[in-house]
């Protein structure tokens, strides 16, 4: 895979702190360890700096899940449960994400 050269200017513009709020995606496996959980919270009550456009349930395998779908079900049911707490509707908000890892790009 190659990646475009940028130049300096570009690099440098890009580098900088943004301003206003920042949009956002959060990819995220929130029954697997507390600090997602955390992660999300923080960034729904950020409401000066940020602006999260989606919440994405994100696969994990380790002794709480049967697999990677089940992981990302589990996630996924706990972000619902963040949202109902906040009341904040997941309707175009929260989504279902991938059942599996993603494959090497090499």
């Amino acid at each position: 895979m190659t990646f475009p050269r940028l130049s300096k200017a570009l690099l440098e513009q890009r580098l900088q702190p943004p301003s206003g709020h920042v949009r956002m995606v959060l990819d995220t496996d929130t029954y697997n360890e507390i600090d997602d959980q955390f992660a999300v919270v923080y960034a729904l009550r950020s409401f000066e700096k940020l602006k999260v456009e989606a919440l994405y349930a994100a696969p994990f395998t380790n002794d709480r899940s049967t697999g990677l779908g089940d992981g990302m079900e589990k996630s996924y049911d706990e972000i619902m449960r963040l949202l109902e707490r906040l009341q904040v509707s997941p309707d175009g908000f929260a989504y279902r994400g991938s059942t599996a890892y993603l494959g090497s790009q090499a």
